[in-house]
């Protein structure tokens, strides 16, 4: 034995403490998801039967109360139970406010106003890792103590803001009607959630496994979503203007062939790049998917068929989040690999499912007016 190389039964320790970490951390990310899973249909319909200002005022001060909580000594068990809370209320927020726009906006304007809704998530994603640079560890639950203040303050905002639904409709809801957009967009949501499971629990994993730096670790997440801040605006407009059919297609191949070859690259600094090479197809696509979801659908409607979109979304993130944590600590390289196959899959079937469906929008614009 060379004076390397650890005693066998450090080995063996390090080896246990991999796989404990692993699945620890993949069973606090898997509850947020579960929790998501479990209510987003059932929001999505009480926002269409009710409307959507107290479902968002709901989830915005349960989520603000829950992120306040970090700031306490909590165990593992704490944390996820209060995952558990925030993953109910980040599914009732994005419910209702993305069914918000698809009622606000006329179809062929829904994605460039979805765009605006994704680039405002993904700067605060990006500011969030910025914000735990400057803080310590030790402090980083006071930065989601802030972020708790933010979300009760926004739910203030919510009580005067048009969600686009009308007075208060006693009759009882419509059976939700299926089409082939409506379809092929849940399809394209699973294999999208499929590879976001990975990333949440295995992209720290990764870059600590190429002995990355906590700063380019939380640098990634930045630099991923500052691509897509930019570019929103370009992905909205493709979305009213050009083919969304194969715009969404080349969106979700494109996020699986780089998902596949993060494992294969060991420079960091060159990890943070491709990161944002990933983006720019992210962003140009994504508003598509969301335009095909909403296409052709009524008023009342518009809530629950966000909701199973998050749900199929958030289901396969669950899976793919608990199930990441324990193939990573068989290979790395693993999970990575396997759910790009699968996304790919996916990805291919929406060929199916989108055939005959308009890819353009021919409607003339016209903004929806409808008041609280």
């Amino acid at each position: 034995m060379n004076g390397r190389s650890p005693p066998l039964g450090e080995e063996v320790f390090a080896t246990r403490e991999v796989v404990c970490v692993g699945n620890v951390i993949g069973l606090i990310v898997a509850s947020f998801f579960i929790a998501g899973v479990v209510t987003q249909y059932f929001l999505g319909h009480l926002a269409d039967k009710f409307g959507r200002r107290p479902v968002l005022i709901a989830s915005l001060v349960a989520y603000g109360v829950a992120s306040m909580t970090y700031a306490l000594p909590l165990s593992a068990v704490w944390f996820t139970l209060t995952r558990v809370v925030q993953g109910a209320s980040a599914g009732a927020l994005e419910v209702a406010s993305m069914s918000a726009v698809a009622a606000l906006f006329a179809e062929n304007e829904r994605g460039s106003a979805v765009s605006r809704i994704l680039a405002a998530q993904l700067m605060g994603a990006a500011i969030g890792p910025m914000a735990g640079i400057v803080a310590s560890v030790n402090n980083l639950g006071w930065v989601f103590f802030i972020t708790g203040v933010i979300s009760l303050g926004a739910a203030i905002v919510a009580t005067r803001t048009n969600l686009g639904d009308a007075a208060y409709d006693a009759t009882p809801l419509a059976p939700l009607r299926w089409n082939r957009p409506f379809l092929g967009a849940l399809v394209a949501a699973a294999a999208l959630g499929l590879a976001v499971g990975v990333y949440e629990t295995c992209w720290s994993l990764l870059m600590h496994a190429h002995h990355a730096t906590t700063l380019q670790i939380r640098l990634s997440w930045t630099m991923f979503c500052l691509p897509w801040v930019l570019l929103s605006r370009t992905g909205g407009w493709i979305a009213d203007h050009l083919n969304r059919r194969y715009t969404a297609l080349f969106g979700l191949l494109n996020g699986a062939a780089f998902l596949a070859t993060y494992p294969h690259i060991h420079n960091n600094v060159v990890m943070l790049f491709v990161g944002s090479a990933e983006s720019i197809g992210a962003a140009l696509s994504s508003p598509s998917i969301a335009s095909l979801l909403s296409q052709g659908a009524q008023s009342r409607e518009l809530s629950r068929r966000q909701g199973l979109y998050a749900t199929s979304t958030t289901a396969s993130m669950a899976l793919s989040a608990l199930t990441s944590g324990f193939l990573f600590t068989v290979d790395s390289a693993l999970p990575f690999t396997l759910v790009a196959v699968v996304s790919s899959a996916l990805a291919l079937t929406t060929l199916y499912f989108w055939r005959g469906v308009g890819g353009r929008i021919n409607a003339p614009a016209s903004r929806v007016t409808t008041k609280d």
